[in-house]
C-alpha cells in the first residue's frame, strides 16, 4: 500500500503524490532531504518538504534555465553555477562548448543523494574534467572570487523573501549578491536565476525584478511551465550589462544550436520556445487572493 506525500503551499492549498517507495531520507546540516518514488513522476527530490525536481519533468526547468542564456551568447566559455546540487543544470551546461564550469553547492549531502539515487539528472556531469565542484557558500564565492564568467546560473531552492528568508537559497536574491554577480560577469555575460511562481508569489517576484534592475543595465524575466511546480509557470529572472536574451533573433539561436550540435537534440528548448518563454501574460506577478 502506498503512502502520500503532501506538499503544502499554504494552509489553503497544496498537492500530493502517491509514494510507492521512500528511496532516501536524511537531515543534512542545512535541510531535510528526501528522494521519493512516484509511478507517474519517477523519483522526486524534496527539500524541507518542497518538491525541487522530478525525473519526469526536470528537463523543462533545467533546459530553460541554461539554454536561454547560453544560446543567447555567441561564445560562452566560462560558467558559474550557484546551487544545482541535483546536477541537472550542470548536465545541460556541458552540452555547450564551454571550457570551464565552476559549481558551488552549499549542501554536499544533496549532491551525494542525487548522484546515488537520481543519477540520470547529472548523467555523469560531475565527472567531466571541465568541472570544478566546490561544496561551499556561493555568496562568499561570488563576493571574493576574482574570476570572470560569461554566465552565472542561480539554481537554488525557492527564494522566499530574500534577505529575510530562512531557506538556504534566500540570501541568493539580495541587492548585495546581485551587485557582486554583476562584477563577476564578462562584458556581455548574463545572469539567470529562478524567481518563484508569479501568480502565487507576486510580491516576491516583483522584489527580485527590482533588485535585478538595480544591479544590471538590462534585466527582465521569463517563465517556464513545469507541471510539478504548483501555482502556474515558474518565473526566471535575468540580468546583463549588454545582452538581452529576449531580443536575440530566432535565426541566430538556430544557427548557434546547429553549430553546437544541439539542433533538435533537446527535449523542451528550441528557438521558437525561447521567444515564447518571454511572452508574459497580462496578469503576471499579481498579488495572491486575500487570505485571512
Amino acid at each position: 500500500m502506498s503512502d502520500r506525500f503532501h506538499e503544502t503551499v499554504d494552509r489553503y492549498w497544496g498537492q500530493f503524490f502517491e509514494i510507492s517507495r521512500t528511496v532516501h531520507r536524511e537531515q543534512s546540516a542545512f535541510q531535510h532531504i528526501q528522494v521519493l518514488e512516484n509511478r507517474l513522476w519517477g523519483r522526486v527530490l524534496v527539500l524541507d518538504g518542497v518538491v525541487q525536481t522530478t525525473e519526469a519533468d526536470e528537463h523543462r526547468y533545467h533546459e530553460a534555465l541554461v539554454h536561454v542564456p547560453l544560446t543567447s551568447l555567441a561564445t560562452p566559455r566560462r560558467v558559474l553555477i550557484i546551487g544545482g546540487g541535483d546536477g541537472g543544470t550542470l548536465r545541460e551546461v556541458l552540452k555547450h562548448p564551454v571550457e570551464r564550469v565552476v559549481m558551488v553547492e552549499i549542501d554536499g549531502a544533496v549532491i551525494d543523494a542525487c548522484r546515488t539515487h537520481m543519477p540520470a539528472l547529472s548523467a555523469g556531469a560531475f565527472d567531466d574534467q571541465r568541472v570544478d565542484l566546490i561544496v561551499g557558500d556561493g555568496i562568499a564565492h561570488v563576493a571574493h572570487s576574482d574570476e570572470t564568467f560569461d554566465a552565472i546560473l542561480v539554481d537554488s531552492t525557492d527564494p522566499g523573501d530574500g534577505a529575510h528568508s530562512e531557506a538556504p537559497g534566500g540570501v541568493l536574491f539580495t541587492d548585495a549578491f546581485y551587485a557582486d554577480a554583476a562584477r563577476r560577469l564578462s562584458a556581455d555575460g548574463i545572469l539567470a536565476a529562478q524567481h518563484a511562481v508569479p501568480f502565487l508569489d507576486g510580491p516576491v517576484h516583483r522584489a527580485k525584478a527590482q533588485r535585478l534592475a538595480r544591479a544590471f543595465a538590462l534585466s527582465g524575466r521569463y517563465e517556464v511551465p513545469v507541471p510539478t511546480y504548483t501555482g502556474g509557470p515558474l518565473g526566471l529572472g535575468w540580468g546583463s550589462a549588454a545582452t538581452d536574451p529576449g531580443a536575440v533573433p530566432a535565426a541566430t539561436l538556430a544557427s548557434r544550436l546547429a553549430a553546437r550540435g544541439l539542433a533538435g537534440a533537446l527535449r523542451f528548448y528550441s528557438p521558437a520556445r525561447h521567444h515564447a518563454l518571454f511572452a508574459l501574460s497580462a496578469d503576471d506577478g499579481i498579488d495572491p487572493p486575500a487570505r485571512d
